[in-house]
């Protein structure tokens, strides 16, 4: 078995969930496992993602490596445009394994396209005035509101400043590998081009191009988070919750839910797990939340929100059960200091590590919130290396997808998402929706809104 970086301890449940339990939800597990593999359940046209680690050739990731090379040397800022999963696994891996500040990092990498705000936008340019830029425009199809509005405004921002055949040059599209109105246009305007590949969705798409390449620019190794994801692979496979550390998690997930507790907090207590949270938050809402049915996925930064939530998850509504994410090991240790004035009564720390500190208010808060009624795992992440960010992104992803189908949802679509967009762009008077958008006017006006 492949050095195993990250693990998953449950024996805290046993009180909730006796081993028998467990032992039989190895059915299910082998069910889903099952499918996943012989590619016999609902979504099987999207399962791209399951050997992706296995079979992305090192030609790829030259390639990828070789043209964010060149974007390091041509700018010192990035401006990556999209939304959902098409920024949050970048972003995610980019918290996670470079310095906490961005000021500290070289080149910068912005994004943008996850939402609509001209403040934002204008900002960013502004911030990015000094800068030499390069832009990484994300999108399968090229039609999608948010990033497509914000490309296009710095779009025509690079335009203006470099002229057009120079912003042709700093621009790179990453997107459908033969249709899309974002392919037709990286055609015409001469555009480097990456490919999303045609059986990989968006929230599973950190470890393709969508991912790699601004985790590439960021100057991280993208071999080392595709070898770790490849990694895992070995030890989130197979039929038993004793062989496959993401079947034990999604079996254990699903029996809590029929048990009542229908809300997962992913909880972490290290700042750089945030988006990593953010990331899981998308995975798990966007593949389970169907057909009135699903965990709902929820984060919260330790100990930062114990100041703030702590109160709730103490002694709240007994629907929720709580996965801790916990760092083995820092990058830095810093201890604290005695001072003769002991005016805050903190010298009992003197000499302390704010590692063990921190790990303190862990243990702390896990026995006080099982004891406050919470369900609770923990999920070990050995460091902050990309190899073992590449470990946790795919246990999360071979967990999820195997959680749906014991949920009996296709995790791999999202019909939902579509209904917000269809009546925003009614209302937005896009050609072929005017009865609708009539229909929305009056509910609207009825409404007060």
């Amino acid at each position: 078995m492949a050095n195993t970086r990250i693990s998953y301890n449950s024996n805290l449940l046993h009180n909730i969930i006796s081993p028998e339990e467990l032992q039989q939800f190895n059915d299910a597990v082998a069910v889903a496992e099952t499918a996943l593999v012989k590619r016999s359940g609902p979504g099987a046209d999207f399962l791209g993602w399951l050997n992706l680690p296995a079979t992305t050739e090192k030609s790829t990731l030259v390639a990828i490596d070789a043209k964010a090379a060149e974007i390091r040397e041509k700018a010192d800022a990035l401006i990556c445009i999209g939304i959902g999963g098409s920024y949050l696994g970048a972003k995610a891996a980019i918290e996670f394994l470079s310095p906490s500040f961005e000021a500290l990092r070289k080149p910068r990498v912005f994004f943008a396209g996850h939402s609509i705000n001209s403040d934002y936008i204008a900002d960013l340019l502004d911030l990015v005035t000094e800068r030499s830029v390069a832009v990484n425009v994300i999108s399968k199809s090229g039609t999608t509101t948010e990033p497509g509005i914000a490309f296009r405004v710095i779009r025509q921002w690079m335009e203006k400043r470099y002229g057009s055949k120079e912003a042709a040059s700093r621009i790179i599209a990453t997107t459908d590998p033969c249709k899309g109105a974002l392919r037709q246009l990286a055609i015409d305007e001469g555009y480097a081009t990456f490919p999303i590949p045609e059986d990989v969705g968006g929230r599973f798409s950190v470890l393709t191009p969508v991912g790699l390449f601004p985790v590439a620019v960021a100057g991280i190794s993208i071999s080392d988070l595709v070898a770790g994801a490849a990694d895992a692979m070995s030890f989130c496979k197979g039929h038993t919750v004793e062989d496959n550390m993401a079947g034990r998690y999604a079996a254990i997930r699903n029996i809590l839910f029929r048990k009542g507790y229908t809300t997962e907090v992913l909880a972490n207590f290290q700042p750089q797990f945030h988006f990593v949270g953010e990331w899981w938050k998308q995975l798990a809402g966007e593949s389970e939340g169907k057909n009135n049915t699903g965990i709902f996925p929820a984060t919260l930064d330790y100990t930062t929100d114990l100041h703030s939530l702590g109160q709730w998850m103490q002694e709240g509504v007994r629907n929720v059960f709580e996965t801790f994410m916990v760092l083995r090991k820092t990058r830095h240790t810093l201890a604290v200091p005695e001072f003769t004035d002991d005016s805050d009564n903190l010298n009992y720390l003197a000499g302390s590590s704010f590692e063990t500190i921190n790990e303190n208010a862990y243990r702390g808060t896990l026995l006080a919130h099982i004891d406050g009624g919470v369900p609770s795992g923990v999920l070990s992440v050995d460091d902050r290396s990309a190899r073992t960010l590449g470990q946790l992104f795919y246990f999360f992803e071979k967990a999820i997808a195997l959680s749906g189908y014991m949920l009996r949802v296709n995790p791999f679509d999202q019909p939902g998402v579509e209904a917000y967009k269809k009546n925003m762009f009614a209302l937005l008077g896009k050609k072929g929706s005017a009865e609708l958008a009539a229909k929305l006017s009056l509910r609207i006006g009825g409404l007060g809104l």
